[in-house]
């Protein structure tokens, strides 16, 4: 996500990149480690570039969860724990996303699965199969499945972005790749992770979130310690808008720590 064209960051060199990002938003969402277990280097570049509160919340490889869908992934396992250990403490969660066809029947071997997984660190689940959402006895079963495990489940609310048809390509893009599953707001630990998708209209993408302000709000004052992602389908004024939540939760929680100061990004030039 550091790399996105469209944010300022980008125009700086590759290895600078994240240590800009981090500078407006204290987590990230990583997404490439789902397509391919990272060089052991770069993730050691990854932990030099951000501070040791920063929060990476790293998705699992595919061929762990998509291709083996969680079975005989002793290796792959193993491989991708090593790759990431440079980052130490700032390896929030590991993020098993799993795909739409991993139904209520596949549950036991998640939970398998789960409680294999060295104690070292903290894991939450993405779901996507409409049972999961709309049967009480599948959701009830993945809760308990998760908190045996002291995991936690991920939401990936795209209510507000479904209730309209979309203005742009980016927007019709997102139509028909993104999830369209209900609402869910329940948090299993006391570190609940949320993903929202918003309108490329910034105004419409703060609309949809008020209800997470006030979620967010209600689980900080119960102690927990909530990450947020916020995304739009260009992303272009992702880190702006995650910001603005901030700022939207901490009107209402003085406590709660500002976001770092955004370092400007200055202009390349030849000497």
């Amino acid at each position: 996500m550091w790399s996105h064209r469209s944010w300022p960051g980008h125009r700086l060199p590759p290895a600078e990149r994240l240590r800009h990002y981090a500078s407006w938003c204290d987590a990230v969402e990583g997404n490439t480690t789902f397509y391919a277990t990272p060089a052991r280097d770069t993730v050691a570049s990854w932990a030099a570039q951000t501070g040791p509160d920063f929060r990476f919340v790293l998705k699992l490889p595919k061929v762990i969860t998509h291709e083996r869908r969680l079975t005989d992934v002793d290796g792959a396992l193993r491989a991708f724990l090593d790759a990431i250990e440079p980052l130490g403490p700032r390896a929030h969660t590991l993020w098993v996303q799993l795909p739409g066809s991993f139904a209520p029947t596949d549950v036991p071997t998640l939970g398998r699965f789960l409680n294999q997984l060295p104690p070292s660190h903290r894991y939450a689940v993405e779901v996507r199969h409409q049972a999961f959402f709309t049967e009480d006895r599948a959701a009830r079963l993945l809760e308990a499945t998760l908190a045996d495990a002291h995991a936690e489940w991920v939401p990936f609310d795209t209510t507000a972005f479904f209730t309209n048809p979309p203005t742009s390509d980016a927007e019709r893009d997102a139509w028909v790749k993104k999830p369209r599953l209900p609402l869910r707001s329940l948090a299993l630990t006391d570190r609940p992770i949320v993903r929202y998708l918003g309108r490329d209209d910034p105004t419409r993408t703060v609309e949809g979130w008020q209800r997470w302000v006030d979620v967010t709000v209600a689980w900080l004052r119960e102690g927990r310690s909530p990450t947020m992602f916020i995304h739009t389908p260009d992303n272009a004024d992702a880190p702006t808008l995650a910001r603005r939540f901030h700022d939207d939760v901490r009107a209402r929680v003085p406590g709660l720590d500002p976001l770092p100061e955004p370092t400007p990004v200055e202009p390349l030039t030849l000497f």
